[in-house]
């Protein structure tokens, strides 16, 4: 056998072109996976492929270029070129696999194998190049072992890249040092596995063949350039990249910061008005409620509702609506600038919370509110708009400004049965509970007949003269400790606790004794209203009562106008019926209530002795202002006049409201804007006549 020799300088630059090649792999495929596209992970994959194989091709050259025979020595190019290939083959596939997104262990097996395989068949198809006659005699030992080793280098950087790919740069190193040992110690113990024999010759020495003087200095150099300028591109764009993420790290911590901002303003704020939700704002009040008032005053709490929104909803759009409230909120914090506050509970719901000295000053907060809000810019277009008011002070609680605000609200649900625009404080007796209205009842029971319990009256003006030609007589019950309570929460007491009979015939009695008495003043003409329950309604013996009230102070039945509501009709029919039959005897008017809001067919309309329709006040608020409710209103004054009876609308807050329903044809008309409830020494004052005026009964519309 031939004896070789080895280059010691070619042997140690062979190792550190191995070593560079392995960090060059290492560096593509985290190219490879960090690449923002697909097309370009393909260039870093065919690029790192291609500079990837070339050096560990150089490592093997040089390490063939390194041996030394007794005999010339040179390279076939084909087989050369051929070995080149196979290295960069085996670089691409082992990049490809390690960009997988996910790799079985069988997978990584098998692709190391092949990977191996190709490395190996690099080194042998090298070995080939030579040409050697007699062929090349392989130790099948080293043989093996070369072909493991190579193997082991595959599984070694596949593993490598999958596990440690966020490894600092001192690792990466490392691992391409023990990488490039594997792989010069494939090729090397390949180098041991070949032997020559005696009298062998290279074919490829002659004419064709590579010549081995200076090839050494052109391979290294062609492998540094190309790995160099490989590395110092991956390089320049990993520190970009980084740059890039640390901006985009910082952008993205800013959005996190104002998302986490916006989220905590949205839990905490309405999406339409931006004020405090119910949340905010009962944090809110506790430190209000902690924080005492200047000139020893007290935190009160308003709750507002608006009265008719729906009606604006329904003329003009919900987004009109919604305009609505994000102008009543813009009002309201403008008027809430300094230490008070205002927020949205929801809907149509606002609450305002401020310091006051007294109860007057609450009070007097509570009217400027309602005015405030009473008309509202939106759009092109001012828009009327009703509120309801219910206030509580912090010293009628236990020092809880929950109960405060709950308080608030139950007033102002007391203040909506009170009609639009009302505002209510705060009182016990609003909280319903079984023993308050027993206390209320009792008290009630003394009232009857006191000087506690009154009745106010509403004018009710003709449409066409414009002369007051009457009133409504409505109940009004100042209790000495809890101040005026509604007359709804009066009837209702009253009917639930079977008081309402001995309520109604005060009532009626006091109405017919001041009608009497404003004739005897000279105003003969006049009429008075007031409203049946449903339980006096079913009484049989309410005919006769009111027959002999009437007889008593001397009236006649058809100065006198009875007012019921649809439902109170539907409710017992037939038994309503024949009770309203026996009152048109005596013939007194029949006014029919909210007509408009009940569930009362025509049918049964035709078969009720009215002689009068009163259109609910909700088509009379947007009647300026809504296409739909002028319809409404309309057909209601047409329909009255066509079953003979008069039309009287109610509710009438503006001039343009009067105006709309004058032109319609009503017959009455009654509202604030013509006339607030006033006692009847006022009532007098204001509308009677300086000079007797007989009465005429007015004739029926044919």
């Amino acid at each position: 056998m031939l004896s070789g020799s080895c280059n010691l300088l070619f042997v140690v630059l062979s190792v550190l072109i191995s070593i560079l090649a392995s960090f060059t792999a290492l560096s593509m495929a985290d190219r490879v996976a960090v690449a923002r596209t697909r097309q370009h992970a393909r260039l870093w994959l065919v690029g790192g492929g291609i500079a990837m194989g070339a050096g560990i091709w150089s490592m093997h050259f040089i390490g063939m270029l390194a041996f030394k025979l007794s005999i010339p020595l040179g390279y076939d190019l084909g087989l050369t070129l051929l070995s080149l290939l196979s290295a960069i083959a085996s670089s691409l596939f082992a990049l490809w696999l390690v960009s997988r997104p996910t790799l079985p262990h069988l997978h990584l097996l098998l692709g190391a194998l092949l990977v191996g395989l190709g490395i190996a068949w690099m080194h042998y198809s090298g070995m080939a190049a030579l040409l050697m006659h007699p062929a090349i005699v392989y130790d099948r030992f080293w043989l093996a072992l070369s072909i493991a080793i190579a193997a082991s280098w595959s599984a070694l950087f596949i593993a490598f890249r999958l596990r440690n790919s966020t490894q600092p740069l001192p690792a990466r190193i490392a691992a391409a040092g023990v990488m490039g040992l594997a792989i010069a110690g494939m090729h090397y113990t390949g180098m041991v596995a070949a032997q020559f024999p005696e009298g062998s010759v290279c074919g490829a020495a002659g004419t064709g063949g590579l010549r081995t003087e200076g090839m050494a200095v052109f391979v290294v150099a062609l492998t540094l350039v190309v790995t160099g300028a490989l590395l110092l591109i991956a390089l320049l764009e990993e520190r970009m990249q980084a740059r890039l993420l640390a901006v985009h790290n910082s952008l993205l911590s800013t959005s996190l910061d104002d998302t986490r901002k916006e989220l905590f303003h949205a839990t905490l704020h309405d999406p339409l008005t931006g004020l405090p939700n119910r949340q905010l704002a009962r944090e809110r009040l506790e430190r209000l409620g902690a924080t005492p008032g200047e000139d020893g005053g007290t935190l009160a709490v308003f709750s507002l509702d608006l009265d008719d929104l729906r009606h604006i909803n329904g003329a003009f759009g919900h987004q009109a609506g919604d305009a609505v409230l994000v102008a009543m909120a813009e009002r309201l914090r403008q008027y809430a600038a300094g230490d008070r506050l205002v927020a949205r509970l929801g809907g149509d719901h606002f609450i305002i919370a401020s310091h006051v000295r007294d109860e007057a000053e609450a009070m007097a907060v509570a009217a400027h509110v309602i005015t405030l809000v009473n008309t509202l810019r939106v759009g092109n277009r001012d828009i009327r708009v009703t509120a309801s008011i219910g206030y509580a002070l912090l010293d009628n609680t236990s020092g809880s400004t929950q109960l405060l605000l709950s308080q608030a609200e139950t007033a102002m649900r007391h203040a909506k049965q009170a009609g639009s625009n009302s505002c209510q404080q705060f009182a016990e007796w609003m909280n319903d509970s079984v023993e308050q209205d027993l206390q209320l009842l009792a008290d009630l029971r003394d009232a009857i007949g006191s000087a506690d319990l009154l009745l106010y009256y509403q004018p009710r003006v003709h449409a066409g003269s414009g002369r007051v030609c009457g009133a409504e007589a409505l109940l009004r019950w100042q209790h000495p400790e809890h101040g005026l309570i509604p007359s709804e929460r009066v009837l209702r007491l009253a009917e639930q606790y079977d008081l309402i009979e001995s309520l109604g015939q005060w009532i009626l009695d006091a109405a017919c004794r001041q009608l009497r008495s404003w004739h005897d003043a000279g105003n003969g003409d006049w009429r008075m209203s007031l409203n049946l329950s449903r339980r006096q309604l079913r009484s049989e013996k309410l005919a006769g009562q009111i027959g002999e009230v009437l007889r008593h102070n001397a009236l006649d039945p058809s100065q006198l106008i009875l007012e019921i509501s649809e439902s109170s009709v539907t409710r017992h029919a037939d038994a309503a019926t024949r009770q309203l039959h026996a009152l048109a005897a005596l013939g007194v008017g029949i006014s029919i209530d909210d007509f408009g809001t009940g569930f009362s067919s025509l049918l049964r309309l035709r078969r009720i002795p009215a002689t009068e329709l009163k259109i609910d006040r909700a088509f009379i608020l947007a009647v300026d202002e809504s296409d739909e409710d002028v319809v409404i209103v309309s057909a209601v004054i047409a329909l009255g006049h066509a079953l003979n009876m008069d039309v009287v609308a109610e509710g009438i807050e503006t001039q343009g409201q009067r105006t709309y329903i004058e032109r319609l044809g009503c017959d009455y008309l009654q509202g604030k804007v013509l006339g607030q409830p006033v006692d009847a020494e006022t009532f007098l004052r204001l509308y009677g006549d300086t000079e007797p005026a007989p009465f005429t009964e007015r004739p029926l519309h044919r």
